[in-house]
């Protein structure tokens, strides 16, 4: 005879003395760890809108001194602000199509046993993670393509990451089961058919996973455009803040008494411009990561248990 167990009887669990000890130390840790990573981040926008003179002092401690908006108003009224944002975004939205396609393409054909060589190419394709041609022979090879001072060059350089080829083939690995693949192809289902109809619809884990670690990258990518680009039309965001933060703390000549006044004042705003660009280029990231940390705790599980 099986007894109900009544949901309202709980047993009380007795800590020992060590297990309380151990339960304050852990959570004094966790509020330490959560102040350290947030106050940085709280210092940042204090920061960008008391005054230099508060800041220089070091009386910006907890709250704001002084509060302006200079340093914004100086940013925002720049119109490279807004088509860095468009362009950026463009990058980002068509990069992460390009770069999800590829990188689950290949990830899917490397996780099929079927595939002739795919050890050897799995090697090279690592191999890569860890030696390169160089900046040099890179920049030749995007220039012979006539990709230079395209948008096409920002769309495809970085697209494609073997780390997240990995990930994604160690999904399809562990989660597809080679049962399914074979009922599937007795009922004349091709490779290709398997995989738009079957395997991605039973993987939008990873390929949601895959899809924000590619679009991640291309909002805070700069460097490509810096080396791969002259024209200031196609600059994303952060070049464009990158040459803001420049201008505002470089002093040029002044040849003109009219001039001093607007100088000294972008002089005096210049020691907080570093703050109001960091939460300008990074407001919409923080804005959606509410809607996508599962996203990122996923990416962190997949591929790491094995079955």
């Amino acid at each position: 005879m099986v007894v109900a167990e009544n949901p309202r009887v709980r047993k009380k669990i007795r800590l020992t003395r060590a297990d309380t000890v151990f339960n304050i130390t852990v959570r004094v840790v966790a509020v330490l760890a959560l102040v350290i990573s947030l106050y940085p981040l709280y210092f940042v926008v204090i920061a960008s809108i008391s005054s230099p003179e508060a800041i220089s002092l070091g009386k910006v401690v907890f709250l704001p001194k002084e509060i302006n908006f200079d340093a914004y108003q100086f940013v925002l009224k720049e119109s490279r602000i807004w088509s860095g944002y468009a362009n950026t975004i463009f990058y980002t939205v068509f990069g992460t199509v390009f770069g999800t396609a590829v990188v689950l393409m290949a990830a899917f054909a490397l996780s099929r046993k079927e595939l002739w060589g795919r050890n050897v190419i799995m090697k090279l394709m690592v191999f890569t993670m860890f030696f390169s041609g160089g900046l040099i022979p890179t920049y030749m090879v995007v220039n012979g393509l006539g990709l230079v001072n395209t948008r096409l060059v920002l769309i495809l350089l970085g697209s494609v990451s073997v780390y997240n080829m990995i990930i994604a083939r160690t999904f399809f690995q562990n989660t597809l089961p080679e049962e399914l693949f074979e009922a599937a192809e007795l009922d004349g289902c091709g490779t290709a058919r398997f995989f738009l109809q079957i395997a991605l619809p039973l993987s939008k884990a990873i390929v949601a996973v895959i899809a924000l670690y590619v679009a991640v990258s291309h909002w805070n990518s700069y460097f490509t455009a810096m080396i791969y680009t002259t024209n200031t039309k196609l600059y994303p965001l952060q070049l464009v803040l990158r040459d803001i933060l420049i201008l505002g703390q470089s002093l040029t000549n002044i040849t003109d008494a009219s001039e001093l006044e607007a100088m000294a004042e972008r002089q005096r705003i210049a020691q907080i411009i570093k703050y109001v660009v960091i939460i300008v280029s990074s407001a919409p990231a923080i804005a959606a990561y509410p809607f996508l940390q599962k996203y990122f705790v996923q990416g962190v599980m997949i591929g790491s248990v094995k079955g």
